[in-house]
């Protein structure tokens, strides 16, 4: 029987983690959750689903901050761009946020997998921290976040205006599941604020997720939870509810000796929960 695999941030547009996916075995049989952050776009994301899409039975994508990043003179910005990745998916059979939940019926289903696409509020602050001094408070730890720069929100007006377009519309198609079948939810960002675990980099948080999606694993009922975007992959859990953060990441962040094959995280069949419900993390190295 098959298997539900996932992997996130494959950054393709570094060489080695591009070469890494032509050393990929295949998987006829298995089906794969790719959580964002392919590369810097529609042509990156392209290359990537020749290679998985020949050795997957299916894949399923959502996007990152990375695929939404553009130029200034870049005709496709924003939902724009965005709805050029979705074409591009479709050339090849990818399952989208944009398509209906699939049904999953390998080892450890039959199970509902559920892309969304979400993106960060700024509501991870502090509370003494205010909105429009986020970016001040960040920089004074030297933080300053790429997408400030180059991630386009056309139409929105900001990421905030879009991230709660995209909150709204990813609860209503949560809440409109029927909830006879378990759910695995995959996003780019984690949907939980507690496992978002930074010593180093902790004023990056506001950039990582939404104080709004805290409880929508056991509002939705959510089975497993994938994400990926913090480049430290782990599994945890918290009600009963499975998170894992699957994420590669750039060449420094994953051993190159140990293959690209070691990085897939098994989604079905996976672990059983702890009695209590709550257990991890568990790091994946």
């Amino acid at each position: 029987m098959s298997r539900l695999l996932a992997l996130s941030d494959l950054h393709i547009n570094r060489p080695t983690n591009l070469a890494a996916l032509d050393t990929m075995e295949e998987h006829p049989d298995d089906e794969l959750i790719v959580a964002g952050d392919v590369g810097d776009g529609p042509d990156d994301l392209a290359k990537a689903w020749t290679r998985l899409c020949a050795r997957f039975k299916r894949v399923f994508w959502v996007p990152g901050n990375h695929e939404l990043w553009a130029a200034p003179s870049d005709p496709l910005r924003g939902e724009a761009r965005y709805a050029a990745m979705i074409d591009v998916c479709r050339s090849f059979g990818v399952v989208t946020p944009e398509d209906p939940p699939a049904l999953y019926e390998g080892e450890g289903g039959p199970a509902r997998v559920v892309p969304l696409f979400t993106l960060y509020d700024l509501t991870l602050r502090p509370p003494e921290v205010s909105l429009d001094g986020v970016r001040d408070w960040a920089r004074e730890a030297g933080i300053r976040p790429v997408d400030d720069i180059r991630l386009r929100t056309d139409p929105h007006p900001d990421i905030v205006a879009w991230a709660d377009v995209l909150r709204d519309r990813a609860a209503a198609r949560l809440a409109a599941l029927p909830d006879d079948l378990p759910t695995v939810v995959v996003t780019h960002f984690p949907l939980h604020p507690d496992l978002i675990r930074f010593s180093r980099i902790e004023r990056f948080k506001p950039w990582c997720g939404s104080i709004h999606t805290a409880d929508w694993h056991t509002r939705f009922g959510i089975s497993v939870a994938v994400n990926g975007h913090l480049h430290m992959r782990a599994t945890d859990w918290v009600d009963g509810t499975r998170f894992e953060e699957v994420a590669l990441g750039y060449p420094r962040h994953w051993r190159a000796e140990a293959g690209v094959e070691h990085y897939l995280r098994p989604i079905l069949p996976g672990p059983a929960a702890p009695e209590s419900g709550r257990g991890g993390p568990i790091w994946h190295r």
